[in-house]
C-alpha cells in the first residue's frame, strides 16, 4: 500500500504530481496517519505553491480551458 510520504518523495523527485497519486493522497488523507506523513504533505503543498512541482490535473484543467471551442 502506498504511504504519503513515498507519494510525496516521489513528486519531489521528478517535480511532478500524476492525477493518479493525487488521488491516493485524497483517499489516505482520510484515514489515520502518522505526524511524519502531514508534514511530507505540507512540504508537498509548498512545492506544488513555489512551482517546484507541477500537478498533472491543473495541466490537464488549463489545456482544457485554453482548447478551441468549435460549434456547429
Amino acid at each position: 500500500m502506498a504511504s504519503i510520504r513515498r507519494l510525496v518523495k516521489q513528486a519531489l523527485k521528478t517535480g511532478y504530481l500524476t492525477v493518479k497519486a493525487e488521488n491516493t493522497l485524497r483517499s489516505l488523507l482520510k484515514t489515520k496517519y502518522p505526524s511524519e506523513d502531514l508534514i511530507a504533505f505540507m512540504e508537498l503543498q509548498k512545492a506544488a505553491m513555489n512551482g517546484w512541482v507541477k500537478q498533472e490535473s491543473r495541466e490537464l484543467f488549463y489545456r482544457q480551458q485554453n482548447s478551441p471551442c468549435y460549434f456547429n
